[in-house]
């Protein structure tokens, strides 16, 4: 229905073409309501009301396909806000960050800072933590299973141990949090009477807690994590740090056998990679070794 003022081709039109180009970036900025449809017209057919119409219908579905994605990857945030605000809050959103690939279910990774500096959200300041807790968990579902055991761990017995790296499994992921974020993404997967006391307890203490996400077999494991010495390590690693590293921001008092073990028993240590080798020596202008 859309294309430049020219002679019709049988062939499609080339990608690289920079009318093609120019008709798409006016297309999708016309589907984000991002210009006026006026700067359509010279790319329209002889019937523009028809093509308008059909450029409404365009953007419609697109924001609901748009709404529906963000509620599959933030139910807790649409069921806390509602899903009348949710809505509202999903078409805000594609306004502001529309989508850059063809991939939607990757469309949301900006929700929760999108939130944070949303002033209509400033009385739930603990929202944008939810949020992220829920993409965490949106990115973590479509990881491999965990269910190979762990490889590399004769590493550990080698006296160069401290420069080798932890793997976790694809999928895990740490967030820290001001707000008693595990409680509240539990309370709204319980289907206990009471689901929602252990969250308004945890809120009104002001608890802070940090959330471990990871693959248990086919399915995502959401857990609090309660050591302090455990959350820094357990950082470090996932920031790729080497061992002795992470052991450092760990402090004395971390326990990293029991930390293994745990890693192990619940499958989110994927492996231990081995310390890095010294890279040879470069070779002189004489052929010889330095």
């Amino acid at each position: 229905m859309l294309h430049p003022e020219s002679p019709p081709r049988s062939e499609p039109a080339d990608p690289r073409d920079p009318r093609e180009l120019l008709r798409q970036r006016l297309l999708l900025h016309s589907l984000w309501q991002r210009g006026p449809d006026a700067q359509l017209t010279a790319w329209l057919r002889d019937d523009p009301d028809r093509a308008r119409r059909a450029l409404a219908a365009y953007r419609g579905n697109g924001r609901a396909l748009a709404e529906r994605a963000l509620a599959a990857a933030f139910p807790t945030v649409s069921e806390l806000v509602g899903p009348e605000s949710f809505a509202g809050l999903a078409r805000a959103f594609w306004q502001a960050h529309p989508p850059v690939d063809g991939d939607i279910a990757r469309h949301g990774e900006a929700l929760a800072e999108f939130i944070q500096a949303d002033a209509q959200l400033a009385s739930e300041p603990y929202l944008a933590d939810v949020a992220r807790l829920d993409w965490a968990v949106h990115r973590a579902d479509p990881a491999a299973d965990a269910g190979a055991a762990a490889f590399g761990l004769e590493h550990l017995a080698v006296p160069e141990a401290v420069a080798c790296r932890l793997r976790l499994r694809p999928g895990t992921a740490l967030l820290q949090s001001r707000w008693p974020v595990v409680s509240i993404w539990l309370a709204h997967r319980s289907s206990e009477p009471d689901r929602f006391a252990p969250m308004r307890a945890a809120m009104a203490r002001g608890e802070a807690q940090c959330a471990l996400v990871r693959r248990e077999g086919w399915r995502v494991a959401v857990e609090q994590i309660d050591a302090g010495p455990d959350i820094a390590f357990t950082a470090a690693v996932l920031d790729g740090r080497a061992l002795g590293d992470a052991l450092d921001r760990a402090s004395p008092d971390f326990d990293f056998q029991a930390w293994l073990v745990r890693a192990l028993q619940q499958q989110w240590l994927q492996a231990v990679l081995p310390p890095p080798t010294d890279p040879d020596p470069c070779p002189r202008a004489d052929g010889a070794t330095p």
